[in-house]
């Protein structure tokens, strides 16, 4: 069945529309409201569809302990506990109003992740237009009913989820209300492998559960998104920085702003170059139709003189009879002088003489 489109603050997202992109600009404030302010008006300028935050405080995502399993073992935030990760990364709630009232003189949607139902209660306050669930919240059934009530989309992250897990979220979002759902492919490693994307999960995502299929992607580059769009993705979500040297939690796996901007453009592209199956001529190919290869008299003939190799080549440009004819008029006479240079025409052949009876 084909997924139903919903819209995000008047743009809609669907199958039959361009790919929605959202920067994400998670932890790349660094600590401060007016870089954060300065990395929504960078995403704007690139072209970006949307802006995505993230809603939580170290405490309503975790608490301050360094028991096991509180102390980040491996990878990029190796050595760090979970509540000093986010008490770093947090975006306070105090700031998001203003961040929402920048992106509204932008004309740039902004939504946000929620973590718990404190922070769905802060963004309905502010008019969010739609709710991303993180792929760690996939299986927070509790928080997804919530978002689901408001009634607004939901895209949702299935990084690390399997089939059943996926299935259980999607089921409890439907029975809580929503009706505008995207599940994005996701790898949840930051950064993530290009060659861990297996992006045919993207197309098998939407059949699998009538959904808007797209990706959150971790990987470098812009490559894997645009691939994504190619397989059915209208949905990209990507991380964003104005510098990557300037460091942050999210620093490696963000895009800077030219890259942002050359991902805006090329997933449009992309969805523009997909077109539809056709095998007639395309618009712009009519005016290549005559530089074909053709028969042409390439050596001056008497009229009733046999056509041999000599007389007929098949050459550009394609103003004569199709190649496919040259074992036909060897070997008949010529109904008329022909000179150099002429496209042959099927009047200049005698078709009533055989080639076999002209030889």
């Amino acid at each position: 069945m084909k997924p139903t489109s919903f819209d995000i603050a008047g743009r809609l997202v669907g199958p039959d529309h361009p790919p929605l992109v959202i920067a994400e600009v998670s932890a790349n404030h660094l600590g401060r409201i007016d870089r954060a302010l300065e990395t929504i008006e960078a995403a704007a300028a690139c072209g970006a569809h949307a802006i995505k935050i993230q809603t939580y405080t170290a405490d309503t995502i975790t608490i301050d302990h360094d028991g096991p399993g509180f102390r980040i073992e491996d990878g990029l935030w190796k050595g760090r506990t979970l509540h000093e990760l986010y008490r770093e990364a947090e975006t306070p709630f105090e700031w998001h109003e203003a961040l929402f009232a920048r992106a509204a003189e932008l004309g740039v949607p902004i939504f946000s992740t929620p973590f718990d139902h404190t922070a769905v209660d802060l963004l309905e306050s502010l008019g969010a237009p739609a709710y991303k669930i993180a792929s760690f919240e996939v299986t927070d059934l509790p928080l997804i009913a919530r978002v689901a009530q408001t009634g607004k989309p939901i895209i949702l992250s299935t990084g690390m989820a399997n089939l059943a897990e996926i299935h259980d979220a999607v089921r409890t979002a439907r029975e809580h209300g929503n009706t505008g759902l995207a599940l994005l492919h996701c790898l949840s490693a930051y950064p993530a492998p290009i060659e861990e994307a297996d992006l045919r999960t993207v197309p098998h995502l939407g059949e699998s559960f009538s959904a808007i299929p797209g990706l959150s992607d971790h990987t470098p580059g812009t490559a894997c998104a645009v691939a994504a769009v190619a397989l059915g993705a209208r949905v990209i979500e990507k991380h964003f920085t104005l510098s990557r040297a300037d460091g942050g939690p999210d620093s490696a796996f963000s895009l800077e702003p030219d890259e942002m901007k050359r991902l805006v453009e090329d997933c449009t592209a992309a969805f523009q170059a997909l077109g539809r199956v056709r095998y007639d001529l395309a618009g712009c190919e009519r005016g290549s139709v005559i530089y074909r290869r053709s028969l042409y008299v390439v050596k001056d003939i008497k009229a009733g003189e046999t056509l041999t190799p000599d007389h007929v080549r098949s050459i550009r440009p394609g103003h004569g009879l199709a190649p496919k004819w040259y074992g036909e008029v060897i070997g008949r006479p010529a109904t008329r002088a022909l000179k150099r240079g002429e496209p042959l025409a099927m009047d200049m052949v005698d078709w009533n003489r055989s080639a076999s009876a002209s030889k």
